[in-house]
C-alpha cells in the first residue's frame, strides 16, 4: 500500500500544474478581453487551491485515526509528537491546523492564534481591518489565509513530515 504523504503529493503536484497552466492562459486571454467570466474563471482557480488543501487535511485526519488507532487522529498525533521530542514538527502542525480551521470556519481562536503569530508565519494572512492581500487583484477571493502554492506546499511538507515521523517510530 501506499503511503498518504506520497499519493497527496503526487495530487498535489499535478493539481498545481493544471490549475497554473489555466491561470496562465486566462491571464492571457484577459490581456485582450475584459469578460467577466475570465474573472470567474481566476477566481475559481483560486477556490481549487483553497478546497485542495483544507480536503488534503480531512483526508489526513482519517489516515492519522488508522494510522494511530484513535478516533481524534490530529490530537494523537500532537501527543505522539511530542512524546518523541518533536516539539517544532507539533507547532508546526498546529500553525497548519490553526490555518486550515480559519479558512474552513473564518474568525476564531484559530485565526487569532494566527493572527497573534503573523509576522513568523511562513504564510500570509489577512491581518484585522486589512481588507485584500493584494488591492486590485481580481482573482482575489474573501479568504482570511492567501492560499497560493507555497502555502500549499507548506501544508504539504508538513504532511509528509508527519507522515514519516509515525512510520520511523512505528
Amino acid at each position: 500500500m501506499h503511503r498518504f504523504s506520497d499519493l497527496v503529493s503526487n495530487v498535489v503536484s499535478s493539481t498545481l500544474h493544471d490549475i497554473n497552466r489555466r491561470h496562465l492562459k486566462i491571464s492571457e486571454e484577459l490581456q485582450t478581453k475584459a469578460n467577466t467570466s475570465l474573472i470567474i474563471g481566476l477566481k475559481t482557480l483560486k477556490m481549487q487551491k483553497a478546497i485542495l488543501v483544507t480536503g488534503m487535511f480531512s483526508m489526513f485526519e482519517a489516515e492519522l485515526q488508522k494510522e494511530l488507532s484513535c478516533e481524534n487522529g490530529f490530537k494523537e498525533c500532537k501527543k505522539f509528537l511530542l512524546e518523541i521530542g518533536n516539539n517544532k514538527l507539533v507547532s508546526q502542525l498546529q500553525i497548519s491546523l490553526d490555518a486550515i480551521n480559519v479558512l474552513k470556519h473564518g474568525k476564531g481562536r484559530s485565526y487569532n492564534r494566527l493572527v497573534e503569530k503573523s509576522k513568523d508565519l511562513p504564510f500570509v494572512i489577512k491581518l484585522p481591518n486589512q481588507d485584500f492581500f493584494f488591492e486590485g487583484d481580481v482573482s482575489e477571493i474573501k479568504t482570511l489565509i492567501e492560499v497560493d502554492d507555497d502555502f500549499i506546499n507548506y501544508c504539504l511538507s508538513i504532511i509528509s513530515d508527519v507522515d514519516s515521523a509515525i512510520l520511523n517510530k512505528k
